[in-house]
């Protein structure tokens, strides 16, 4: 049961790394990238929004930096150090 938990954790982590490198890239829904990006959004948001909320995207000149993502990962890999020891 453990190593299907840390499977699990692995993969969402990749995940994230994907949605993070998707979303610099603007692709259409007709793409057959966008069902990718569909899928990773729903399986990221309902993570990332609550984040987004505690931390705030950090202005930089004139572009935003949303650290969310960073903070996703870090969690990730605090709980899959903690439970795949």
């Amino acid at each position: 049961m453990r190593e299907v938990v840390c499977l699990a954790l692995d993969i969402y982590r990749l995940a994230v790394f994907a949605w993070i490198i998707l979303s610099w890239v603007r692709i259409s829904s007709t793409h057959p990238l966008g069902r990718v990006v569909v899928f990773l959004d729903r399986i990221m948001y309902p993570v990332i929004l609550p984040l987004r909320r505690i931390i705030p995207p950090v202005r930089l000149g004139g572009a935003m930096l949303d650290l969310s993502p960073v903070a996703l990962l870090l969690g990730v890999s605090i709980v899959r150090g903690l439970v795949c020891r």
